[in-house]
């Protein structure tokens, strides 16, 4: 996601670093540059023109322009702008005392509605909440059952000790079109169970069509009529860029929608509709869909977004991934036997697992402030990443302990033939073990001011071995990384 728009930002603002000072017309040809590539994004035009237009209002005042790092005051300016056109909003639900809280989901169909159902479900038990989801999407064929395949699976496979059930009555759909207000009694049967067994939420999957009509819009204000939900979240899906736009703003005009949750933004698509929904519907997004998994809706942050944008990547949320994934006392544990220099391959490839859990890895790479935008073209593929597990699962448990049983030949020869690998995939998955076994044992047994000595030492060579690394796992190396490595092969022999 918004790769392209991160680029052109980029180019732009080099550009003007390049300069000593910046003039008035500097300013003007930066702004038609990124007004251009907002446009190209498919950012709405009314929405591109005056973010252009203040921004570049703002850039034309003395101290930028007498400033000694014009590029630096530029990005400041963007950034904020951009935090300002996307936001700010409150992500958080708001829960209603006494419950349950109802929150009700509109959209067209093909959005990913039901989907992000379950995965506002599973958000909502990870914050210990327990959550009934009723299906009355009684239009689109087998809805129902969807829905119950995705809350079963959610319950099965969220974490958080909270409960997530399902309210679903599939013998209805036959009634509908022959009697009115089917699907305001199944809403109406879902409260009355939620308040009857104490659940804190309850989640409304209202039915959409493939456009904005009157008949759905009648559904949908019967239902809001009926349950009186205290939030409405439109679902609509960000690869439809401006389209997606305009029916957000006819379910906003009708239904006064509470926020907005934008899914597929793991895709490839330009990013347009997350920099105009709210300016153009007023109504702001409160989560972002960044994956197939349960656990891939987000809070939307619209300063994290802006970062992302202008490449600087967002660190806040790859510590909070991190978080949920890594078990604090496993962990420490983990430190321990790292600075006793007892780090082992079922360590390393529990790493690689809690890794993984946190989302794609060139994704991940992105979220690194200064690496995910050198990195871009390093094709990573995850599919390595199942060889690195493949091998490890061939060894014994003796070997997974101590890898350096598989210096022996045979053994190397016999972990190849099991993982259906070869012998030199092998030693290089043998050489990165070591490599961070030594460098993972100096960090654990350093102080404070060590740590900081390291890291950069780190940045000065050390990063070179890390490119190598996630070159070598993609299975392949950038033409970039290969530069680098000769200019610093070049400083070494100096």
């Amino acid at each position: 996601m918004f790769n392209t728009l991160s680029d052109r930002f980029s180019k732009t603002f080099r550009n003007l670093s390049g300069r000593g000072r910046i003039s008035e017309s500097n300013i003007r040809e930066a702004m038609a540059e990124i007004r251009q590539a907002l446009i190209e994004a498919d950012v709405n035009l009314d929405v591109a023109t005056e973010f252009c237009n203040k921004v570049q209002n703002e850039a034309m005042g003395e101290e930028v322009l007498k400033s000694l790092k014009p590029g630096q005051q530029m990005i400041h300016i963007v950034h904020q702008h951009l935090v300002d056109l996307m936001g700010p909003v409150d992500s958080h639900v708001m829960l209603v005392d006494p419950p349950p809280t109802v929150i009700m989901l509109c959209g067209l169909q093909g959005t990913g509605k039901t989907t992000t159902c379950g995965k506002l479900a599973a958000y909502l038990k990870r914050n210990g909440k327990n959550t009934l989801v009723c299906g009355a999407d009684l239009q689109r064929p087998a809805a129902v059952e969807q829905l119950r395949v995705v809350i079963e699976g959610v319950e099965a496979q969220a974490k958080g000790n909270a409960t997530v059930a399902f309210h679903g009555e599939p013998d209805k759909c036959a009634e509908y079109g022959s009697a009115t207000g089917v699907a305001i009694g199944v809403c109406q049967r879902a409260m009355r169970r939620a308040r009857s067994e104490r659940f804190d939420v309850l989640i409304l999957d209202t039915a959409g069509r493939l456009h904005v009509d009157d008949d759905l819009m009648k559904e949908l204000e019967g239902v809001k009529f009926a349950l009186n939900p205290h939030q409405i979240y439109l679902v609509v899906d960000a690869m439809t860029g401006q389209d997606a736009v305009h029916s957000a703003k006819a379910f906003h005009e009708a239904m006064a929608v509470d926020g907005v949750i934008l899914t597929k933004l793991d895709s490839d698509t330009r990013g347009g509709a997350a920099l105009s929904v709210k300016e153009v519907t007023g109504a702001p997004i409160k989560f972002i869909g960044t994956g197939e998994s349960y656990d891939s809706l987000e809070e939307f942050h619209p300063e994290r977004m802006a970062g992302r944008i202008l490449g600087m990547g967002d660190v806040v949320s790859l510590v909070e991934k991190a978080q949920q994934e890594v078990d604090e006392e496993e962990a420490e544990a983990l430190a321990e036997r790292m600075a006793k220099g007892q780090f082992t391959m079922n360590d390393f490839i529990k790493q690689i697992r809690s890794l993984r859990r946190m989302g794609p890895l060139k994704q991940l790479i992105g979220l690194i402030p200064g690496v995910g935008s050198a990195l871009k073209n390093l094709d990573v593929q995850e599919g390595q990443l199942d060889k690195i597990e493949a091998i490890v699962g061939s060894m014994t448990p003796k070997e997974r302990e101590e890898a350096s049983l598989i210096k022996n030949k045979s053994r190397s020869k016999r972990i190849a033939r099991g993982a259906g690998s070869t012998g030199p995939e092998v030693n290089r998955l043998m050489k990165q073990f070591d490599m961070i076994k030594k460098m993972s044992t100096q960090m654990a047994g350093m102080g404070a001011m060590g740590k900081m000595k390291a890291m950069k030492d780190m940045q000065a060579g050390g990063d070179m071995a890390g490119m190598e690394q996630l070159a070598a796992m993609s299975g392949r190396r950038s033409t970039k990384t290969e530069s680098v490595k000769k200019k610093f092969k070049k400083r070494k022999r100096r």
